[in-house]
């Protein structure tokens, strides 16, 4: 199948009134599955800033979504998330996952929704500069390199390549960001590399290097401008702003990145 360079408001655009209710069920237990698994490892509490959208939104057809945001000792900033409109089209859902300072263990980034096919997207976001730190290639891309090949070899996944330059550059060379119609064997592969990438970053955890607390500053402003820009600069923002308003939308956004964040941050 060849490059999906359409947006998803294009997509939507094109084919705005798909009833996704199923499809939308399926895709947000797989999210839940890794959350489950995550909160089994790690001490998490709730910030309260996302409180008020717990959920959110209007009734059974209109627009809605919910926003659940924690914070620990190990993970800086997670996300728990969806929003959209199950019964047309769109939804977009996150498990977004921002590692404390103390070590060096990429961000988990993890998106599924309905546009109204499947959208995936799953990454590891690096903390160094690649070009001048080959061990950490090594280290967490290279394990990811095999499946990334297979599924760019799979006819059924459809490469997703953003139109902004952002969006693009803030992936890694082995992130699997992809378009797929849904069947039930996509969505068991959908599944299956979801829990391998989750599984595999779990593991990282056990033997981590610890950062060395005069280098853990610099690392935490880098981590948070690079959260702050990632969200900031989506280009489906404006599917948020036409859904909800541009205040509320804001509002999410900021919400999203830790902007409105009370817990203290991990790691320094």
């Amino acid at each position: 199948m060849s490059d999906t360079t359409q947006s998803l408001v294009e997509m939507v655009a094109e084919r705005p009134s798909v009833d996704n209710q199923e499809l939308f069920d399926a895709l947000w237990q797989i999210t839940t599955e890794l959350q489950e698994k995550v909160f089994a490892r790690f001490e998490l509490h709730p910030d309260p800033c996302s409180a008020p959208y717990q959920p959110y939104g209007g009734g059974e057809n209109a627009p809605r979504g919910l926003l659940s945001t924690f914070a620990g000792s190990e993970i800086d900033w997670l996300v728990y998330s969806w929003i959209g409109t199950p019964h047309t089209s769109f939804t977009n859902m996150h498990l977004t996952i921002n590692v404390g300072s103390q070590v060096r263990v990429p961000h988990f980034g993890f998106a599924l929704g309905t546009a109204p096919d499947i959208f995936m997207y799953m990454d590891y976001l690096p903390r160094v500069d690649f070009w001048h730190d080959a061990p950490y290639q090594d280290a967490y891309y290279q394990p990811v390199n095999e499946r990334f090949l297979q599924l760019r070899r799979d006819g059924r996944f459809s490469p997703f390549v953003s139109q902004s330059v952002p969006m693009r550059l803030y992936q890694s060379p082995t992130s699997h960001c992809y378009m797929v119609q849904p069947s039930s064997e996509t969505l068991a592969l959908i599944r299956e590399t979801a829990h391998e990438m989750l599984d595999r970053w779990l593991g990282w955890f056990d033997d981590a290097e610890i950062v060395p607390e005069a280098e853990r500053p610099a690392l935490a402003a880098r981590d948070l401008y690079m959260r702050q820009t990632i969200c900031e600069r989506d280009p489906a923002n404006v599917i948020g702003e036409r859904l909800f308003g541009k205040e509320m939308a804001d509002d999410l956004v900021k919400t999203l990145w830790g902007g409105n964040r009370t817990l203290k941050r991990a790691g320094i």
